[in-house]
């Protein structure tokens, strides 16, 4: 994969790797026609408390019967109620066994840590999954434009974004054909920031960014596919 193949259609990339995680967690499951029908299956008791069915029912834009199914699974594979980011990355890098995928592992759980208190939580998989599954075009993009903001700012610069292309390469490892010199994640920067910086001071907006996605008609088609994933 060169350059031309890690464009802004990466957006999109983001979605379809947390939901591999998911499914490698047993989280994103088929519902089946035993869970089809109106079961009353409230969220119970584990070591750490979730938020209550009708508060995530308000949050979210899953129906009670998605949001027992998901949460069957995720309490299946986190018994505790909690996923630490040594968990999350080491699941994740099973996907990505010829690089090294602990940093791109390590942006991703922190864009899902809304509370930042180092662990994953019900509540915190099934917010963030419903705007990725779930969210407008804003929201999706809002989401991928505060994971591409390390620092938190509010912009993204140069730096951040060299950040997260240095760790979607080095995930990549050997998978990329042909093989990429050490310079190509610094040109993929330039290329992202030709496109998105619309007024050449050297950060990108989210206004810049959601105004350039939604001009890109594989950006906007790619929101669209994972709608009924779940």
């Amino acid at each position: 994969m060169g350059i031309q193949g890690m464009e802004l259609c990466a957006v999109a990339v983001v979605i379809l790797l947390f939901i591999a995680v998911l499914k490698q967690f047993g989280i994103l499951e088929p519902i089946s026609v035993e869970d089809s029908g109106d079961v009353d299956v409230e969220l119970p008791t584990i070591r750490h408390q979730p938020e209550g069915l009708e508060q995530l029912l308000a949050r979210t834009k899953f129906t009670k019967t998605e949001l027992q199914s998901l949460y069957r699974g995720f309490k299946n594979e986190c018994p505790s109620g909690l996923v630490d980011e040594e968990t999350f990355t080491l699941i994740y890098s099973r996907f990505f066994p010829q690089g090294d995928a602990s940093s791109y592992a390590h942006f991703l759980f922190d864009a899902f840590d809304a509370d930042r208190n180092g662990a994953l939580c019900f509540q915190d998989f099934a917010v963030g999954l419903s705007v990725l599954l779930r969210g407008t075009e804003q929201q999706k993009l809002k989401w991928t434009f505060d994971l591409y903001d390390v620092n938190k700012d509010g912009y993204v610069t140069k730096e951040d974004m060299l950040e997260i292309m240095k760790s979607i390469y080095a995930m990549m490892g050997r998978c990329t054909e042909p093989a990429l010199g050490t310079r190509v994640p610094a040109q993929h920067v330039e290329l992202f920031f030709q496109k998105m910086d619309r007024n050449r001071d050297g950060v990108v907006t989210f206004e810049e960014f959601l105004a350039t996605c939604q001009e890109d008609k594989d950006i906007m088609s790619s929101m669209q596919i994972f709608h009924n994933v779940l």
